[in-house]
């Protein structure tokens, strides 16, 4: 059965803690932000080795490797998007339709033996893509195509909401 795609806007979590997940935007700063991605890999890695992770809990939930396969895919999509914010003045981002990109990419059928390693190179590559960026820069803007605003700071706290909100949903 295909999953039901989320078309929530989640940028709300810039205003209030999660009440899921509990992450609070507020705490995430430019010195935390690197280690607070460092610190997930290794959870993730864990959630990874359980024998039933490519299992689906339930019809219209997603197994541990498909969430690990598209926390992957965020790390490579924040670090474009960082990217973009930190070379191009009112940078603009190009919609991801991040269900599509399930399918085509199929995580359903992963091997999280495959899936750690490449989520860990990405995950690395996000926290020094975060860690390299200049104080004066973390008050750069970006624009998603649905007309949100981010900063430097609100982006990587968006994007933190995201991998710690998939880590509680597989109990990680």
């Amino acid at each position: 059965m295909p999953i039901v795609p989320d078309a929530k806007d989640w940028t709300w979590v810039l205003s209030r803690p999660c009440p899921e997940c509990s992450f609070d935007a507020s705490s995430a700063t430019p010195a935390t932000v690197p280690g607070s991605i460092e610190s997930m890999i290794p959870r993730w890695l864990a959630v990874l080795r359980r024998p039933d992770a490519a299992e689906r809990p339930n019809d219209d939930t997603w197994s541990a490797v498909e969430y690990a396969c598209h926390v992957r895919d965020v790390f490579t999509l924040f670090v474009q998007r960082l990217n973009l914010m930190l070379t191009a003045d009112d940078a603009r981002f190009a919609d991801w339709d991040q269900d599509l990109t399930a399918i085509e990419k199929d995580y359903a059928n992963a091997d999280p033996s495959e899936v750690g390693p490449e989520l860990a190179a990405e995950g690395h590559e996000a926290a020094e893509s975060f860690a390299g960026v200049p104080e004066e820069d973390w008050g750069r803007r970006g624009l998603r195509s649905n007309g949100s605003e981010f900063t430097v700071l609100t982006l990587s706290q968006y994007f933190l909401h995201d991998v710690v909100h998939h880590l509680h949903d597989v109990n990680g």
